[in-house]
């Protein structure tokens, strides 16, 4: 295909990807997808392998080709989707549901429209889903394999799930999404030949990547890093080998599957390492498989990341995700961000509310590192003060920049925030967070960032915590710093 029309075929898919995700944000109605946007949306060709996708979340998109693979062989028809979140069939964890959507033109499979989204409660004990203590899949919610998702499907799984309502509406929103997708391709179909721009856009994509990859030196860089689980911490290494013009990424020795939640299955941690490549090569790069062909991961199976079920997994999209992140990026010689998406769950039975909180990004050789933004893996926005207490028995104390929170450098790293909320109901609350013990890194000499801080009513509160808010009570967040660089 020549480049011109490769540059407009690439042009379309990606705003179609975009177009989907609009669709989605503005039909759904939890805060936690129309206002923190936790959601992502893309595009497959009729094998499965991943086109384009918009700028989501990270640690969606990485993942999703996983869950196009679970029902791509299966027999499709047109307008029948399919739905999942099982992490070990293509999922991440319970709250980020799957949505898949065959696309046919003249009868034959052209494509897939696919997006994924955190819903706010999954059912299982805790309001939420996101339970800082699970031990089992069946501690954090609903398990659903993947299956055709029609009306009575929606009604069977929002009936298992609190606020149904809001269950209903959010799975019908990926629906129109998806449709969305789908007629979009159905008309490049009609103005282009859709699969070979399909298939140009997957192969430019890896050879840009196999190039800046082999801009960079061969040879092997090594990282260590830890993760704070509950009663000890838990070794992540990683040797990383460039040969040439591909990149072989191996967490062999990393520890073993754990008890609690912090485990993550293949595809959340191939997901953390297709970030970071990104991040080491070209941004600009099209988001397509294409990227992933040049890398290979290696996870021995049945260590922390790469889990066997039923290991409880919720910590292990959000925060193990994010350490994988890191590790690549620290064996490369970068100053660390917060490095973790300090994720917070309240609720009871009338309501459920989860917000993942920005911090301090990593400072770089000529610039310091932003502040308060969302670091890596998580890319959500926050939920606005005027949202928040609108919508759930909240108050806002205090919502700032946590000043001189960064590390010092020749740049300096960025500033973590503070959010202090108030409890005007009783309610359960769950805090799955990082980079309590132990401060995100600098590099070259930087120092490393603040440490993140939990409290209730001024007591401090371990890294994974749960329990109870009376009304009056505060909790107070202070998210990490990033570090500094020189």
């Amino acid at each position: 295909m020549d480049p011109v029309t490769l540059r407009v075929a690439s042009g379309a898919l990606r705003a179609t990807c975009e177009e989907m995700g609009a669709v989605l944000i503005r039909a759904s109605h939890s805060a936690n997808i129309k206002e923190r946007r936790d959601a992502s949306c893309a595009l497959f060709d009729p094998y499965g392998e991943l086109v384009m996708q918009a700028e989501h979340i990270p640690v969606h998109l990485g993942a999703m080709p996983a869950a196009v693979a679970a029902v791509a062989e299966h027999d499709h028809e047109p307008s029948v989707s399919w739905v999942l979140n099982d992490p070990y069939s293509g999922g991440t964890h319970l709250p980020d549901i799957t949505v898949i959507t065959p696309a046919f033109a003249d009868g034959t499979l052209i494509g897939f429209a696919a997006n994924r989204a955190h819903h706010a409660d999954v059912g299982g004990p805790t309001p939420g889903s996101m339970p800082a203590d699970s031990k089992t899949l069946a501690d954090e919610g609903v398990v659903i394999e993947p299956q055709r998702l029609d009306e009575d499907a929606i009604e069977r799984l929002a009936s298992q799930m609190r606020q149904p309502a809001q269950r209903r509406a959010d799975l019908r929103a990926q629906l129109a999404a998806n449709r969305t997708g789908v007629a979009r391709l159905e008309e490049l179909h009609d103005r282009m030949p859709l699969a070979e721009a399909m298939a140009a856009t997957i192969d430019y994509a890896e050879r840009r990547t196999r190039a800046a990859i082999e801009a960079l030196d061969d040879g092997e860089y090594t990282a260590t890093d830890v993760l704070e689980a509950a009663d000890e911490d838990l070794q992540l290494q990683l040797k990383a080998t460039i040969a040439g013009d591909a990149l072989h990424l191996d967490f062999t020795g990393s520890a073993d599957q754990h008890e609690g939640n912090l485990n993550c299955p293949l595809a959340v941690t191939v997901s953390a390492c297709w970030f970071a490549v990104r991040v080491l090569t070209d941004p600009d790069i099209p988001p397509s498989s294409g990227a992933m062909r040049p890398v290979t991961v290696t996870a021995p199976k049945g260590s922390l990341l790469n889990a066997n079920p039923p290991a409880a997994v919720v910590a292990g999209n959000v925060e193990t995700s994010s350490r994988v992140a890191d590790l690549v990026l620290k064996a490369f010689g970068y100053a660390l961000g917060q490095g973790t998406m300090n994720n917070l769950t309240l609720g009871n039975d009338d309501f459920t509310y989860y917000e993942t909180l920005g911090g301090g990004q990593g400072a770089c050789a000529d610039a310091d590192g932003p502040s308060g933004v969302h670091v890596a893996m998580s890319n959500t926005l926050n939920t606005p003060v005027e949202a928040l207490e609108l919508e759930f028995p909240l108050k806002v104390v205090e919502y700032a920049i946590r000043r001189d929170s960064g590390g010092k450098g020749a740049h300096r790293g960025g500033d973590g925030i503070v959010r202090e909320v108030e409890a005007l109901a009783a309610m359960d609350y769950s805090l799955l967070t990082e980079r309590r013990r132990h401060a995100p890194p600098g590099a070259n000499g930087g120092e490393p960032g603040a440490k993140g801080r939990n409290l209730i009513d001024g007591e401090e509160q371990p890294a994974k915590a749960r329990g109870t808010l009376q009304p009056g009570q505060r909790l107070r967040i202070e998210t990490p710093g990033g570090g500094g660089y020189g």
